[in-house]
C-alpha cells in the first residue's frame, strides 16, 4: 500500500507531516509505504542523514499557500506538492493522498485529475464528531455552498458508507439539519430534501436542530456546505472561547487553582474525546480515488491518524461501495 503525503501542507509542515509519517510507520502492522511529496531539502532536513525504510521523497518545486485560488492551482502550480501528490494516484503510483493544506486546491485538483465516482453529482466533505452517543458525521461542511435536494441525498448515502467502512459504525440513521423538526421548516431546498430523503432512505429520521446533534439517535447529518461550514467553524470558535474562559477563571482565585488539580483529569479526558487529532482527516466523498483532507493545524498525531484513515479507506473498498450505494438510488437523482 502506497500513500502520498503532502509534506508541505498545513500550518506545522514540514515538521509535523514528516514526523507523522514516521510515527505511522512505527505504529502499523500493514505493508505501508509513504511517499513524502514536497521540497526535497526541507524534507531531508527533517529526516536527518538517512531516509528510513518505508519512506521515499517525491521532490517538487512549488508550494500552494492559502492565498492561492484553489480552482487554478492545477494550472498555476503544476509542480506543487498538492498537484503532484494527487497525480501519483492518477498515474497509479499511489493508492491515496493526504494533505493538511489548501482544502479548495485539494478538492479542485482531485476533481479534475481523478474525476467523480460514476453517477455522483457533487463530491462533498464531511466532518467527523465523537459524541457520548457515538461517532457522527456532518456532510457537507464546505465543498458545496449551493446544493440541490438530490445532492443532499447523495451526501447522506456517501457519509453512511464512510461511517460503516472506515469508522465501523453500523446501521446509521440519517437526519437533515434544519431550523425546526417539522417537514415544512426551512427553505424550499430543505423542504424538498426532506421529502426526497423520506422517500428514498428507510434510515431517515427527519429534521434535527443543530443544538440536538450531539443527543440525536442519528449519526449522519446532511446540509449544504454553507450551513455546514458555518456550523463547524462556530463550534471550533466556541470551544476555544470556552477553554480560554475556564483558564482565566481558574487563574483568578486561589481556591479555583486548588480545585483545578482535581478536575484536570476529567477536562483532559473530555478534550481528548473531541480532539480532531484523535481522528485525523476525512476523505473527499464522491471523488474517484482516496483523497484525504486533514485539519490545517494538524500535529504529527493528526497526520498519523489521517494515514490510518487512508489505510482503512483502501482496505475497506470505500470507493467501490460508495458507487454501489449511489447506484441503488439512480431513479431519484437522474
Amino acid at each position: 500500500m502506497k500513500i502520498a503525503l503532502d509534506a508541505m501542507g498545513g500550518d506545522l509542515a514540514p515538521q509535523a507531516t514528516v514526523q507523522g509519517a514516521l510515527d505511522a510507520l512505527n505504529h502499523t502492522q500493514d505493508n505501508l509505504h509513504i511517499i513524502l511529496v514536497g521540497d526535497k531539502s526541507q524534507i531531508q532536513s527533517e529526516l536527518g542523514n538517512s531516509i528510513p525504510n518505508g519512506l521515499t521523497i517525491h521532490p517538487t518545486t512549488e508550494v500552494v499557500t492559502m492565498h492561492d485560488d484553489g480552482s487554478t492551482v492545477l494550472r498555476a502550480k503544476p509542480d506543487s506538492s498538492i498537484v503532484q501528490g494527487i497525480r501519483l494516484i492518477k498515474d497509479k503510483k499511489a493508492d491515496a493522498f493526504i494533505s493538511a493544506g489548501h482544502t479548495g486546491a485539494v478538492m479542485a485538483t482531485s476533481l479534475f485529475l481523478l474525476g467523480r465516482i460514476p453517477h455522483v453529482k457533487r463530491p462533498c466533505l464531511g466532518a467527523y464528531l465523537q459524541t457520548e452517543t457515538g461517532g457522527k458525521i456532518i456532510c457537507d461542511v464546505g465543498a458545496n455552498p449551493d446544493a440541490k435536494p438530490e445532492h443532499l441525498l447523495q451526501f447522506a448515502i456517501m457519509a453512511s458508507v464512510y461511517l460503516d467502512h472506515v469508522e465501523g459504525i453500523k446501521d446509521n440513521k440519517v437526519a437533515l439539519i434544519n431550523i425546526g423538526e417539522e417537514p415544512s421548516k426551512g427553505s424550499e431546498l430543505y423542504q424538498k430534501a426532506y421529502q426526497l430523503l423520506k422517500d428514498e432512505l428507510p434510515s431517515f429520521e427527519g429534521n434535527v436542530e443543530a443544538r440536538y446533534i450531539f443527543d440525536s439517535h442519528a449519526s449522519v447529518f446532511v446540509c449544504d456546505g454553507f450551513v455546514g461550514n458555518n456550523l463547524v467553524k462556530f463550534a471550533e470558535g466556541w470551544i476555544m472561547t470556552f477553554t480560554n474562559l475556564m483558564m482565566k477563571k481558574i487563574q483568578s482565585k486561589l481556591s479555583y487553582k486548588v480545585g483545578a488539580g482535581l478536575i484536570k483529569p476529567v477536562i483532559d479526558e473530555i478534550k481528548n474525546q473531541y480532539d480532531y487529532e484523535e481522528h485525523g482527516g476525512a476523505p473527499l466523498l464522491g471523488i474517484n480515488g482516496i483523497s484525504i483532507v486533514s485539519h490545517g493545524n494538524s500535529t504529527p498525531k493528526a497526520i498519523m491518524n489521517s494515514i490510518f484513515v487512508a489505510q482503512k479507506s483502501i482496505n475497506k473498498n470505500l470507493i467501490q461501495d460508495i458507487s454501489k450505494g449511489i447506484d441503488e438510488h439512480l431513479g431519484a437523482i437522474s
